[in-house]
């Protein structure tokens, strides 16, 4: 059964090494939980695959109080969310309202901007409907995505002359991911706010996150916070840590899945 969400970089600060040690799986691996809560909420996840996608959310829901008091809990291991599995890179799970909710887009541009969750849902809208695909193997086939354009958000900030590249920073405060800019301009790449049906939860990578449909999860950034457009490459968490900088699915790290985009 896929059950996994990969929780993508961050950071308010730039992060060029990861300080702390990476769990082996970057698209999501659960912690140890007790063989009891295990069985009960298999049940659940159960439940929800039985029923669609409106009882799995309701049992997300039920359960995102747990995951705000223990965010290395139950919810990182139960199969809701379209079969995610809620996964973080960090001791704990970040969390910002769409109140309080910013991206920036900087760097080599010559309109900085900041947006706020608002902004972003007058901006017009792109719907996806393609596979997630984690790096270690599980599979979300038929992801309903909406957001906005990478492209459209570069071109309304003006790429300056000699930029290559984006990094980007999740606010988490340590995942940070790359791409080219000819990869950003894809037109299956979004700031998404809004996955399964419903908008981008905490536990997702929500208010907004990235998703790159034609590659594997970890490129994904979720809680997205900063694009900043540079004139190199600067890899990303995973990245740093011996993954492929350009993840296509099915042409890199020795994996041959069917792309998803």
């Amino acid at each position: 059964m896929a059950i996994d969400d990969p929780a993508t970089d961050e950071a308010s600060g730039s992060h060029d090494e990861p300080s702390d040690p990476a769990p082996s799986d970057p698209d999501g691996a659960g912690s140890p939980i007790g063989r009891r809560i295990v069985l009960g909420m298999l049940g659940l996840g159960a439940a929800g695959i039985a029923f669609g996608d409106k009882v799995q959310s309701g049992i997300e829901r039920a359960l995102r109080p747990v995951t705000q008091n223990d965010p290395t809990g139950l919810t990182s291991f139960v199969p809701t969310g379209g079969h995610f599995r809620i996964y973080s890179v960090t001791a704990s799970m970040p969390s910002r309202s769409t109140t309080d909710y910013k991206l920036t887009v900087d760097g080599m541009v010559e309109r900085p901007l900041s947006l706020s969750f608002d902004d972003l849902l007058a901006r017009p809208p792109t719907e996806l409907k393609l596979d997630f695909q984690c790096v270690t193997g599980w599979r979300v086939p038929d992801v309903h995505w909406k957001g906005v354009l990478l492209s459209d958000l570069l071109d309304e900030a003006g790429v300056a002359p000699g930029a290559t590249h984006l990094r980007l920073y999740s606010f988490d405060g340590t995942y940070t991911e790359s791409l080219s800019l000819d990869q950003a301009r894809r037109d299956d790449v979004i700031a998404a706010y809004e996955m399964i049906g419903d908008r981008v939860s905490r536990e997702h990578g929500g208010p907004v996150r990235l998703y790159v449909g034609p590659m594997y999860g970890y490129k994904s950034l979720k809680w997205l916070e900063r694009i900043e457009v540079t004139d190199k490459l600067k890899k990303g968490y995973w990245e740093l840590l011996g993954y492929d900088v350009d993840g296509w699915v099915g042409r890199s790290n020795g994996r041959d899945d069917a792309p998803t985009s």
